[in-house]
């Protein structure tokens, strides 16, 4: 499959081939779906080629059997390499069932996770044109951010909108709206004591302009998300009972994941995304090295964000991990350890439909302690005098009873 035109191939058990090559408007792909009926097509079987699979699959997935195959996986090494004949190797492969189908969400969940998608890229966007505004002031040496948490808070953007207007410096000092900040008087009025260019106001007007546009795009699309979430209340308020996930991360997971009946355990659920290293045995050698990144990149980021959050929760089970396995392996390594496992507990309270409770989790491991206490024999006094003989230590009994 290609922009503009398709090339398919029809195989039978009794040898028959039928070749033709197809365009992908949707006329075309009615014609194309009628050819294949006409054939008395049973299966389908297509490459997951960028996006261009998606029109093909929508047309076909009501009328026939479709496996959208991974290149990667079904990639075939061969000295000739035309359209025609990957269709037909294609064909082969499914005729054999040689094809392990990749997972296709329904309607709905395609259209969540699409919307997902498009809030993280216009947030990424967002950034972007933040950091060239950071950029912007660096260059005039105007060290807003380093006395300002936040530049684009309420006193961040006062300081700056005061600058790009010419307004003086004590009345901008002045007018700031939290007396916590007008405190910091002395440093602000050095940060801001240069001047911007005309060439650099208008890049920093357009940037907010374009930072502005895009939170209320942000705003649209989060009311279209709460419409669209609200037939799984239920597994978002679950997912957010999570420490560090809130509306936001978990509509994502949730848009990400899909149908989380398909994993059967934890496991398969964070190897399908990628959080799992990767695995080489040979010659009774097992090595492994960093996680193999398969899957969605989106689901990756945003457990990573949300691992991020859950490290900072004081007292809770997930800083001690974190702490834990940052002292052997260092930041990056725990934090990646520390998103796979809040996605394998996701897919534990989403199957049983749980909520997530720190005092649950701790009435356990405060049960399997107990355990490990009542198993331990308690041994007599001349029991341990014996230990300590066949240790290679002479104990001698003084006049009071008491050994040393």
């Amino acid at each position: 499959m290609h922009r503009d035109s398709l090339v398919a191939t029809i195989l039978s058990r009794n040898g028959t081939k039928v070749q033709r090559e197809f365009g992908v408007t949707i006329s075309e792909l009615f014609d194309f779906r009628e050819w294949l009926a006409s054939n008395e097509c049973k299966a389908v079987a297509m490459e997951s080629t960028g996006t261009y699979w998606i029109p093909v699959y929508t047309v076909l997935e009501d009328s026939f059997e479709i496996a959208v195959a991974n290149p990667y996986v079904i990639k075939h090494i061969r000295k000739k390499k035309t359209d025609q004949v990957d269709s037909e190797w294609i064909a082969e492969l499914c005729l054999n069932d040689q094809i392990v189908p990749s997972r296709i969400f329904l309607k709905e969940d395609r259209a969540l996770r699409a919307l997902t998608r498009t809030r993280e890229g216009l947030v990424k966007t967002r950034t972007d044109y933040k950091n060239k505004i950071h950029r912007d002031l660096a260059s005039a040496n105007i060290k807003l951010s380093s006395v300002v948490a936040d530049i684009f808070g309420k006193s961040g953007m006062h300081c700056l909108a005061g600058k790009l207007l010419g307004m003086d410096i004590e009345d901008i000092i002045s007018t700031i709206p939290h007396k916590r900040v007008r405190k910091n008087a002395d440093s602000i009025r050095e940060a801001i004591l240069a001047n911007l260019n005309s060439v650099q106001i208008l890049s920093i007007n357009i940037a907010l302009s374009i930072i502005e546009t895009i939170n209320e795009k942000i705003l649209e699309i989060d009311e279209a998300i709460k419409i669209r979430i609200l037939n799984r209340q239920k597994d978002l308020e679950i997912v957010m009972s999570v420490p560090g996930i809130n509306f936001v991360s978990g509509v994502t997971i949730l848009a990400e994941i899909g149908n989380y009946r398909d994993f059967s355990n934890p496991e398969k659920l964070a190897a399908y995304f990628g959080l799992v290293p990767y695995v080489y045995q040979s010659a009774g050698k097992l090595n492994t090295g960093c996680i193999t990144k398969q899957g969605s990149k989106h689901i990756r980021w945003i457990m990573v964000q949300v691992a991020n959050a859950a490290s900072r929760v004081k007292n809770s089970w997930f800083r001690k991990f974190y702490l834990r396995v940052k002292a052997r392996r260092g930041h990056n390594v725990a934090i990646v350890a520390l998103a796979r496992k809040l996605l394998c507990i996701i897919h534990h309270l989403l199957i049983n439909q749980e909520w997530y409770s720190e005092d649950i989790k701790n009435s356990k491991n405060s049960k399997r302690s107990s355990c490990r206490r009542s198993l331990i024999k308690e041994n007599t006094v001349e029991e341990m005098i014996e230990i300590v003989k066949r240790s290679g230590y002479q104990v001698i009994k003084m006049e009071n009873g008491a050994c040393s």
